[in-house]
């Protein structure tokens, strides 16, 4: 039997036939719908503070150098009044879980509003949509638009939107390489100097390729890629429903009020019809982002952005019925009238955050900037003895990871009398790694046996709580009897 005989018995026998998608782009553009509300509001008040924070940052600049600046070069990370090194990579890793388990424990408590008000996709995608707004109209005007044939009017408006929407991405592109090479000598480098030799470019070549991949990213993820980058290549959106329970809060469709859907005029008594409060003039999808109907139930696509629960209440207060036909609410709400905010698992995970935040911050906080490699040296005969002393050679490599330059004394501890020969400080700038010898001797009256510990500190001179302390072992020859 041939596909297409299948398929006509399937349908002739009442089944439901089978219907083929591409399951990586959208079954047609999605035009959104302008709407006005308190989650639009609130998107406003989360989302402008956040993309002026990641746009003015680079060009803060605290004693003499960018605010926030990861200098792959120089292998030095700052971040405000604080640098770090290579070194302090297990501090990154400790910030990034406790990013995932404070994203786990908000994605218990009120499901996924970091992707809905905070997430760079939407904030971007958002920022796309108004520049749509402005240069081509609301919703109805952008469909009438895109079914006209080419004219200047369609070809100007057209011609805007893109050039802003590539203006943004170039600033995005241009800012996010800005954290990773002073961003007024990266921009400065984007004009050349013409002289006697030729054109010379001043911003190295992978410094401008970067920038213009970015920029490239940031106009197809948020231009043309939209409700794709949510649905099918984010992660979050595959494994975060298995974090919610019956008292996450997310964005939801009461169905036992709205239920029978159905056109109505305000006046009339539309229950004795059999109606529930849902009027189905199609709002809550014409202004989602990621193109779902809510009232089709919980979707992992739903990024819970609050825009239908926006324009349902809109419809809801012109036709003077009650608020909240969609709306933030857990699913116990709905089925049984309450929900269990304080509960263990949600406790577990804010205690868990919370304590790693203050063990994080008493870190940094007690971290010394004073990094500190004792190496004995290991040659045939381990130790040298000079007259009436046991000597050993050490090699220090002392790491100043300090913002300022200080010369390092060097003090030596243990239960004999260790005596430093021939050792003079010398300063060691910001960022140094200075790497020296050091002749230890111990009188060979003193020895008692083959290894004797030893502790080896280094102290700035001009501030003793820089300080680092290594353990070694001093070896001398076994002592007579």
């Amino acid at each position: 039997m041939s596909e297409s005989q299948s398929s006509e018995q399937s349908h002739s026998e009442g089944e439901e036939p089978i219907r083929y998608i591409n399951l990586y782009e959208s079954d047609s553009k999605v035009y959104t719908r302008k709407v006005k509300g308190y989650f639009q509001r609130l998107r406003r008040y989360t989302g402008i503070p956040l993309l002026l924070g990641f746009l003015l940052l680079p060009w803060l600049v605290i004693d003499d150098r960018p605010a926030v600046l990861f200098d792959l070069t120089e292998h030095k990370f700052h971040v405000l009044f604080v640098t770090f090194w290579p070194q302090d990579f297990i501090l990154l890793a400790w910030t990034l879980i406790i990013a995932a388990f404070l994203l786990f424990a908000v994605t218990v408590t009120v499901g996924r509003v970091w992707c809905g008000f905070t997430c760079p996709q939407t904030v971007w995608t958002l920022m796309y949509i108004w520049v749509e707004d402005i240069c081509e109209g609301d919703r109805n005007k952008r469909i009438k638009l895109d079914k006209q044939p080419w004219n200047l009017e369609k070809l100007m408006r057209k011609a805007a939107k893109h050039a802003l929407w590539l203006l943004i991405a170039f600033i995005t592109g241009a800012t996010f390489i800005g954290y990773f090479m002073p961003i007024r000598d990266l921009l400065g480098g984007f004009f050349p100097s013409i002289s006697a030799s030729g054109i010379e470019w001043h911003t190295p070549a992978v410094a401008i390729f970067w920038t213009f991949l970015f920029t490239a990213f940031t106009y197809l993820n948020a231009g043309w890629l939209r409700e794709q980058v949510c649905k099918y290549m984010c992660p979050y959106a595959r494994f975060q429903a298995v974090m919610y329970d019956k008292d996450t809060l997310y964005v939801q469709y009461d169905e036992a009020r709205g239920e029978t859907r159905g056109p109505r005029k305000a006046s009339e008594d539309y229950k004795a019809k059999g109606l529930g409060d849902c009027v189905d003039c199609s709002w809550c999808v014409q202004v989602c982002p990621v193109d779902i109907d809510i009232r089709d139930g919980a979707q992992y696509e739903c990024i819970n952005c609050g825009l239908c629960v926006d324009a349902c209440d809109s419809i809801m207060e012109k036709m003077e019925y009650p608020k909240g036909l969609i709306r933030f609410t857990s699913e116990d709400q709905l089925e049984n009238g309450h929900t269990q905010f304080i509960r263990p698992r949600l406790v577990g995970y804010f205690s868990l955050v919370i304590v790693m935040i203050g063990l994080l911050a008493y870190t940094i906080y007690n971290r010394s900037p004073l990094g500190v490699d004792v190496l004995r040296d290991r040659s045939a005969s381990m130790y040298r003895v000079q007259g009436k002393e046991v000597q050993n050679v050490y090699t220090i490599k002392i790491n100043n990871m300090d913002r300022k330059t200080h010369i390092y004394r060097i003090e030596l501890h243990g239960e004999l009398p260790f005596e430093l020969k021939n050792y003079k400080p010398v300063p060691i700038a910001e960022g140094e790694v200075f790497t020296l010898p050091i002749r230890v001797a111990v009188p060979k009256k003193f020895i008692t046996s083959e290894s004797h510990a030893l502790t080896i500190h280094i102290i700035a001179q001009d501030n003793t709580e820089i300080a680092a302390k290594e353990k070694t072992v001093f070896m001398a020859p076994k002592p007579r009897k």
